[in-house]
This record gives C-alpha cells, structure tokens and sequence, in this order.
C-alpha cells in the first residue's frame, strides 16, 4: 500500500526536480539530459573483483544522477523509474544490442527482503521494468527475469570498502529454481542502479554461471554483460565528458 500511495502522490502532486529542485517539474531538462544516456561507455573499477562481467554505465554517478538516483531509491520517489529505466536501456544499448540481434533477459540485482520492505519497492527491479519497456519501444526484443534472490543473510554495503564488500557477499545470491525458464533464449544481462566496488554484480554474475545460464543462451565464449545507471566518474573507460565531444 505504501508504494501505491507514494506512486499516486507523485502524479497528483506539484514536485520540484529530483535532480536540482527546479520548480513543478520531475526531473528538469538540464537533468534529465545528464540522464540521457549520451556518454554511456565502459566502466571498470579499481581493484577489479574476480569474475566481473563487462559493465557499462549510462551516467556518472555524481551531481544530479546522483541526486535523482537517491531520491527513487530512498525517499521513494516512483515516478522517477522512468527516466532512471531510460537511462538505463541506454547503458544496455551502449553494449552493442539492436534491433534484430535477439531477445534480452535483464537481470536485476536484488534488495535484500529488509530493504525492500523499509523503502517499499525494489528499486532496481524497478527501474528494469522501465529500461524493459523502452528498449521494446526501441525495437529490441526485452523481459525482465527477476531469477536472483539471496540465499543468506548480508549485512548493509553502506561504509563497507572493495574487500569487505566482497566477503560480505561471496556466495549470498543463488538463481532460483524456475531460472531456466525465465531466461530461455535470452541473453543475459545483469543489471542494477549504481556499481560502485564491483562486487555486487561480481557475485551476481558468479550465481548465473554457477547455474549455468549465461553461455547456452549467448554461444561458447560469450562474455556475460552488465548494466548500471550510474558509476563513479573515474571508473569509465575514458572521462564520461569525452564521448560526447
């Protein structure tokens, strides 16, 4: 219910920016152009963990992304999953995935059940559903396969450096029995809102190949992909400023 109302709240009810605090507008169009998608590119974080997949990211994770990615994720702020999904299925598309090369499988990172209940929705579950949708409006073939759960209990990331963060989650996630199904014929990508460490999508990735889904769906010497909003801004391949000049 609380999601409902909060969902409801924000269509009704004058807002101001997410991003900047701009008067009566959800995300203004300075904001919502940092979450366009336009410098999508590699990121590969440092140190790099053991078993990350290739991760691309929409936006650099500071300033108004960060501002916005916030704002949905803690203070529940629904309508956002919009733009956040659009930023997103651009990450995605930063792979290399168009039209014509086949169905996609997007496998969100997911809260552990405290969390969810605390916030009142899964934000990156959400956020996949909105990335799902554009990314169909834009002719590739997309679904959600929410197949990860965790298999034990994890404590908070929050203050937690690249090591820690790494125990904390080695073997926590597990693909769920009906994984097969849900991902059949699809290739996979993992994605989440924001990578920081590395270390989330690491273990995720590990679950899916443990499980053995990610090659029989991409052909032999496949590399499981991954797609996030949002990166630091000295994890991208190059600065995020240079893909667009």
């Amino acid at each position: 219910m609380r999601g409902w109302w909060q969902e409801l709240a924000g269509l009704v009810l004058p807002v101001d920016c997410a991003g900047c605090g701009a008067a009566r507008v959800l995300v203004c169009a300075d904001c919502g152009a940092s979450l366009s998608g336009a410098v999508a590119g590699l990121v590969r974080p440092s140190p790099r963990p053991e078993g990350l997949p290739v991760v691309r990211a929409a936006a650099a994770y500071e300033g108004a992304v960060r501002a916005v990615l916030l704002a949905h994720k803690e203070r529940g702020a629904l309508p956002l999953a919009g733009v956040l999904g659009g930023a997103l299925a651009a990450a995605v598309l930063a792979g290399g995935t168009g039209p014509g090369r086949g169905e996609l499988a997007l496998v969100p990172v997911p809260s552990a059940r405290r969390q969810v209940r605390a916030r009142g929705h899964d934000p990156a579950r959400r956020i996949a559903l909105a990335a799902a949708g554009r990314l169909r409006r834009a002719g590739v073939p997309a679904r959600v396969a929410p197949v990860l759960g965790l298999r034990r209990a994890v404590a908070d990331q929050a203050g937690l450096g690249a090591r820690q963060r790494r125990e904390n989650l080695a073997g926590a996630l597990e693909v769920r029995r009906d994984g097969a199904r849900l991902t059949g014929g699809a290739r996979i990508v993992l994605v989440d809102d924001v990578v920081t460490t590395g270390a989330t999508l690491a273990e995720a990735a590990r679950a899916v190949r443990a499980a053995g889904l990610a090659a029989p769906a991409e052909g032999p010497g496949a590399v499981l992909r991954a797609a996030v909003v949002a990166a630091p801004a000295d994890s991208f391949a190059r600065a995020p400023g240079a893909a667009a000049r």
